[in-house]
């Protein structure tokens, strides 16, 4: 991925709130752009267990129909496959890829290697970068990949202990979710799927920060991650 680093100029002498900016602090911020295949390349073949995913335009409006400029879009993670590698061999064994061309998956935010390809806008990812298979168009119908598991958020505490209502601002991030559903597990060493230890429906507890998070289209909160971030499961 091609990256461009600029440099803010000094801003010495301006009465500025901010400390880090007195005295002209200089701090260089990195652009990422795309890299741009020149017209004679016809096709793109990924290697091994790479996939090309041609990236889904970020939304152009708010929920309230309000148009968003550029730099105000959410940045995508919705695309479809439209070229896969061979896969894998692991001790001799063939390992295809979980995924096909056609298929419109969710991928990590900040995975792969964006390119123009034919004017259109593409990502160069591995496997491993995909959270999961879309079977339509909400999120609470993903099909994880790997070791993933999808979680319905549970619902923020409306008041704390002592009775009192928390503002949207003030409500604790919560941490503690329902399995949507579970991938089919990591391969192992000899390219074996090690079925995942936690099963839909359970409650379970995860790392906070761990994971995408999504909302499904009637307005529920939904988090995908691997089952290394799981902490505990919990029941009543």
């Amino acid at each position: 991925m091609a990256t461009v680093t600029l440099t803010v100029p000094s801003l010495k002498g301006l009465a500025l709130s901010s400390p880090a900016l007195r005295g002209g602090y200089r701090k260089p911020f990195v652009v990422r752009a795309a890299t741009v295949l020149a017209p004679k390349y016809t096709s793109i073949k990924p290697v091994g267990n790479r996939v090309l995913v041609k990236i889904k335009s970020g939304e152009d409006k708010t929920s309230g129909g309000l148009y968003l400029p550029t730099t105000a879009k959410t940045k995508s993670q919705e695309g479809e496959v439209v070229a896969v590698g061979d896969g894998s061999t692991v001790k001799g064994t063939k390992v295809d890829l979980s995924v096909q061309t056609g298929n419109q998956v969710i991928y990590s935010k900040y995975a792969g290697t964006e390119l123009e390809f034919n004017g259109e806008n593409h990502l160069l990812l591995k496997e491993d970068d995909i959270v999961g298979i879309l079977e339509s168009d909400d999120i609470k119908n993903l099909k994880p990949l790997g070791d993933r598991l999808l979680i319905q958020v549970a619902e923020a505490e409306e008041k704390t202990a002592g009775g009192l209502f928390l503002t949207e601002s003030t409500k604790e991030k919560p941490s503690i979710g329902t399995v949507v559903a579970v991938g089919p597990g990591a391969l192992d060493e000899d390219g074996k799927r090690t079925p995942v230890e936690i099963a839909a429906g359970n409650t379970v507890l995860y790392s906070k920060y761990a994971g995408s998070e999504f909302k499904g289209e009637d307005g529920t909160n939904y988090i995908a991650l691997k089952v290394g971030d799981v902490l505990a499961v919990l029941s009543s």
